[in-house]
């Protein structure tokens, strides 16, 4: 049986994150569009679509990680709460500080985490770990389109 009040607050909780480091961020559109961008890189547009997505998802996952009965959820979300406060940091990093080749790495950091929580939550709940999958591979393209940017500028 779902638990509305956990899953709101998962889904809150991480589309949250995204919400306010956005916020924090400014126009974001206005400061992708500063950059020297490699030729594939998307529309502006493109990006509060796909984080919006991802960040429900992450927050479905981990409310299924949450209201599991497992004795090691406790960890898994430990690292899922980093992996969020990773995340929120990378883009004041990369727009408001212009840290290019920083917020790449920290990028990677964040991918590892991603890839940390799909093990652990795996052990959990498979469900909940291929949600984090289209996190990882979105965290994939960024890196290289951060990476791309960071050579160009």
């Amino acid at each position: 049986m779902i638990k509305l009040k956990s899953l709101i607050l998962n889904i809150l909780l991480s589309v949250g994150t995204g919400l306010l480091s956005s916020v924090l961020t400014g126009n974001f559109s206005s400061l992708y569009q500063d950059v020297n961008r490699p030729a594939f890189a998307p529309p502006a547009w493109l990006f509060p679509v796909v984080w919006s997505i991802l960040y429900v998802l992450m927050g479905i996952s981990a409310y299924i990680i949450g209201e599991s009965d497992s004795n090691v959820k406790s960890s898994a979300l430990a690292v899922y709460y980093v992996q969020l406060a990773v995340n929120f940091l990378w883009s004041p990093l990369f727009f408001v500080f212009k840290f290019y080749w920083f917020s790449f790495f920290w990028l990677l950091l964040l991918w590892v985490l991603v890839l940390v929580i799909i093990i652990k939550f795996f052990k959990i709940n498979k469900s909940a770990a291929y949600l984090q999958i289209p996190y990882l591979i979105w965290l994939t393209f960024a890196a290289y389109l951060n990476l791309s940017v960071a050579i160009l500028n």
